[in-house]
């Protein structure tokens, strides 16, 4: 049912196409003959507005739909409801869908891994698991969103989202939310929320087609068509991405085969207006990968690989009350992720060395409610219900699985006490099914003058995570878990000179987290303890989870852009100080797989007859990527790096733009996780047509 229920989310954007087409075409012919009433750039604003005013329509399309028209910078994130970025308390990066095509990543993690605080590892080429760390944060404390749904993936190891299959696709926006956001997005937001939006149509009938190829016979392809109306407004998008690819393990350690990848991916939306107040939201993520994969130890090359799907549902009622000064939104998500794990060279007994299905059932209200002037308070209830079941079919019947319910509501005051001043302040209490509740406080301030050119933010937050139901369940796992908690703040400016030709920006951040949950071993001789043996059994074990960790983070974040007649320079510069702060031989050592340091820069330079060339620089250095410890004194370390792209870009006609770049052009040698290989120097190029 709920595969059905996500396919014919996807499914009835197509079918509205047939159904409103006669509305959509009316529509066009009326704006061919109403082209020549060009309104005014003011009343394009005041139009924005209206409508979002007297729509309740999704807080993603609102902010679209303002932002495009008065070309303001909004972030849905922070609140869930749109608001300018010169008014969110919190550190904010916004990638708009101009900065995503010019950046020309096939992957989100590319993207992200040039944005201020964040560092990315992937176990080798496309496709392979990657993991996003944000202010040096565990991967499990950084959440997904997509389109305003939380992904989950319950059936992984730590809560974490395996960025590796997802795809830029049909982005059209991308927000990342730095700090703990915990008050408004639940369990898993200690690092921060990385917010992918996809496109909504401002006309009645358009599309877009992406077509790439290059290096290791990679292919990238994406289409999408869409509408809008009075009534509806729905876009359906697919991206096919198939590579050759490389040796997961790089060949200094003994892989040589490459190890392909294979994605199919797909999104739906559709808002419908019913009347002036009342509207309907669908929305729908769809992926299917198959990824080679090579062995950790051992020989490192076999035939060894993973298939993967992954499934996301949201049906949402909007009502917006007493002249729209209560909005009202009811929705209901499902995610779904399945992954196999083959080993052909077991037959003719059972391939499946590793079968996993995790799903996720989320209802929830959120309410807006305009207090008085310059004051709402957003607030909410969620049921989340989730559940994993996983086995290794080839090494025996054993089956691991369980569920976990978890129950919230919270609160968020947001106001002006002067013009230019905000603050805002919340809270949370969430109550699970094991562990009992937890309340969370946040507050944050924000002071905007000198016309906008001079933002002063600051703000504090506490955090938690929650075990994930591997770490309680598996044959590793430990009931009496506690939830994983953190609190931090931070505080920064950013000040705009020359009519915001030039913008700098600073930040200083502080985290301590408590309750960190890690994998320990047993002894291999001797007594073992009771917590060596799975639970209500006298099978021992390799090893168990345990609260025991402990970790301080702080660090700077810096940023500048400067745009000067032909020529745009853009940087960014993030130092983190990520210590473990556990007692025993780790004490005190930088975090696994985080680089203290970290910077991105890059130069563009726009020529008269519209081509656009440009250079980007990207540079981390040294990490350790194991943990100190009795038996690791001395870990793998994985060494600094420099990394140079060149891009460029032609516009031929109105519609149709040439692009093409090469990546890694000094062929650098480097490791985001150790043995893993990554790409070396590689070319490619395509088309991008707007219809």
């Amino acid at each position: 049912m709920a595969r059905l229920f996500i396919l014919s989310t996807l499914a009835f954007t197509t079918t509205a196409l047939t159904t409103f087409q006669p509305a959509l075409a009316k529509t066009s012919d009326n704006n061919r003959h109403q082209a020549h009433k060009m309104p005014k750039n003011s009343d394009i604003k005041s139009k924005a507005h209206k409508q979002i005013e007297n729509n309740a329509s999704d807080p993603d399309a609102d902010a679209l739909s303002i932002a495009k028209n008065t070309q303001t910078a909004l972030v849905v994130t922070a609140s869930r409801s749109p608001e300018k970025a010169d008014q969110v308390s919190s550190q904010v990066t916004v990638l708009d869908k101009a900065a995503i095509d010019h950046s020309q990543g096939m992957a989100i993690s590319d993207i992200l891994a040039r944005t201020p605080g964040v560092s990315v590892t992937r176990n080798g080429g496309y496709g392979t698991a990657t993991s996003v760390f944000i202010r040096g944060a565990e991967s499990g404390q950084t959440m997904l969103v997509i389109d305003g749904v939380r992904m989950t993936d319950a059936a992984s190891t730590n809560n974490g989202y395996d960025f590796g299959t997802l795809m830029t696709g049909d982005t059209s926006r991308i927000e990342v939310l730095r700090g703990s956001q915990s008050i408004l997005w639940g369990s898993q937001a200690i690092g921060g929320v990385v917010n992918v939006v996809t496109a909504m149509p401002t006309k009645p009938l358009g599309g877009s087609v992406d077509l790439e190829t290059g290096s290791h016979s990679t292919i990238n392809a994406r289409a999408a068509v869409g509408g809008s109306s009075d009534r509806i407004t729905w876009r359906l998008a697919g991206n096919n991405f198939y590579t050759k690819g490389i040796s997961a393990i790089s060949p200094r350690y003994g892989g040589h085969e490459n190890d392909g990848y294979h994605n199919r991916s797909a999104t739906g939306r559709v808002n419908i207006k019913l009347v002036d107040q009342v509207s309907v939201d669908l929305r729908g993520y769809y992926s299917k990968a198959m990824t080679d994969l090579d062995s950790s130890y051992g020989t490192p090359d076999t035939s060894d690989y993973e298939n993967k799907e992954q499934w996301m549902g949201y049906a949402g009622l909007n009502v917006a009350l007493f002249d729209n000064r209560l909005r009202n939104r009811f929705g209901y998500s499902y995610t779904n992720t399945k992954r196999s794990d083959i080993s052909p060279s077991y037959e003719p007994y059972n391939t499946q060395t590793f079968l996993g299905n995790g799903h996720t059932r989320r209802l929830e209200y959120q309410g807006s409610l305009a207090l008085v002037k310059n004051w709402d308070l957003i607030f909410g209830y969620e049921n989340e219900h989730s559940a994993m079941r996983s086995s290794s079919p080839a090494y025996g019947d054993t089956i691991t699985k369980g569920s976990m319910d978890i129950n919230s509501v919270y609160g968020q005051l947001k106001g002006k006490i002067i013009k230019g001043f905000s603050v805002d302040g919340g809270v949370r209490y969430d109550h699970r099914s094991q562990f009992g509740g937890n309340v969370l406080f946040s507050g944050g301030g924000v002071w905007a003058f000198n016309h906008d050119n001079t933002v002063f933010r600051a703000h504090y937050g506490q955090g938690f995570n929650a075990p994930s139901l591997y770490q309680l369940y598996s044959e590793y796992g430990d009931q009496n878990l506690k939830a994983e908690k953190s609190h931090g703040w931070d505080a920064g400016f950013e000040q705009r000179f020359f009519h915001k030709r030039l913008t700098l920006a600073a930040d200083y951040f502080q985290r301590t987290s408590n309750n960190l949950i890690a994998y320990l071993s047993c002894p291999y001789f001797g007594d073992l303890p009771a917590i060596c043996y799975t639970p209500n059994t006298t099978i021992p074990r390799y090893g168990y989870y345990a609260n025991i960790n402990r970790s301080v983070a702080h660090g700077v974040e810096v940023s500048a852009s400067l745009d000067i007649k032909r020529i745009t320079l853009s940087g960014n510069y993030t130092w983190t100080s990520a210590k473990d702060h556990s007692a025993g031989y780790d004490y005190g050592y930088q975090l696994p797989r985080r680089p203290k340091n970290t910077a991105n820069g890059s130069a563009d330079y726009h020529w008269k007859f519209g081509l656009v060339t440009g250079i980007a620089v990207r540079w981390a250095s040294k990490s350790w990527d194991t943990v100190h410890g009795e038996y690791s004194l001395n870990p793998a370390i994985n060494h600094g790096y420099t990394l140079y792209d060149l891009r460029a870009e032609m516009p031929v006609t109105k519609n149709l733009t040439l692009f093409g770049r090469v990546e890694n052009l000094s062929n650098k040698y480097y490791e985001t996780a150790y043995r893993y290989g990554t790409l070396g120097r590689t070319f490619y190029g395509g088309i991008r047509a707007r219809l």
